[in-house]
């Protein structure tokens, strides 16, 4: 057997046992890379380091903060002056992380259908919490419950924990669960998670991408996350049961 006749058995699910939906944050339901990298090149303005192209932040997002820059600075930068570039960063971006963020076109019209249809909604993000939490109160609150992000002693995606965290503030099983993200990061965390994953086509990494690091059931538009759910309709480890 091989493609999507490789299911894995284990965390196969009918899709009437879906009860909550895990979304990414960041190339998910909202385009922040602006602000990201707006935030990133102040600091290494501060720190006389040269700037990045808005194209090269792209690349460098998705593993959190620190991950972001140590990819965007000099390759002789010591641990402790990223350190120092993190709390730098942080309380900058917290001050302007809604400058030129917004919400993705149709989701928040697929997240009113999601929560019209019972489904318990949450976000897990490798941004510094305080920032996860401001930006779902600010845009999504109506229908996001749960969000969760980069705090001490909590594992950044790929990990896990932001996961299990949030499946037990919604009080629900991974076997009730899905997971929505733009990323490999976000493939590999579903799959950490014993979650099924749909992979979104309007972020921060193109289709080929996510094809190579083992993505195969893909959503062009906000609207197909619910049909693809209602319709089980992906399959084995990588989305919902059924086979597309």
């Amino acid at each position: 057997m091989t493609g999507k006749q490789e299911i894995d058995n284990n965390i196969r699910k009918d899709r009437k046992m879906i009860k909550a939906v895990i979304f990414d944050l960041d190339g998910t339901l909202l385009y922040t890379l602006e602000d990201l990298a707006d935030a990133m090149n102040y600091t290494l303005r501060r720190f006389n380091m040269p700037e990045r192209t808005l194209d090269e932040v792209r690349r460098f997002v998705g593993n959190g903060i620190r991950k972001l820059i140590r990819r965007a600075v000099p390759a002789e930068t010591t641990e402790e002056t990223v350190d120092e570039m993190f709390e730098c960063f942080k309380p900058y971006y917290d001050e302007h992380c809604l400058d030129k963020t917004k919400v993705y076109d149709g989701m928040l019209e697929e997240l009113e259908v999601l929560y019209n249809k019972g489904y318990k909604l949450a976000i897990v993000s490798n941004k510094v919490d305080s920032a996860v939490k401001e930006l779902n109160e600010k845009f999504f609150s109506k229908y996001i419950s749960v969000a969760i992000g980069e705090k001490e002693g909590v594992r950044r995606k790929p990990a896990p924990d932001t996961v299990i965290a949030a499946l037990s503030e919604l009080g629900i099983s991974k076997e009730e669960a899905i997971y929505v993200g733009d990323s490999d990061v976000d493939f590999e965390t579903a799959k950490n998670s014993g979650l099924p994953c749909i992979s979104v086509l309007w972020g921060f990494r193109d289709k080929e991408f996510l094809i190579e690091h083992g993505a195969q059931n893909f959503a062009e538009k906000p609207a197909e996350i619910s049909r693809l759910i209602e319709a089980g309709s992906c399959d084995g480890s990588a989305g919902c049961p059924g086979g597309i």
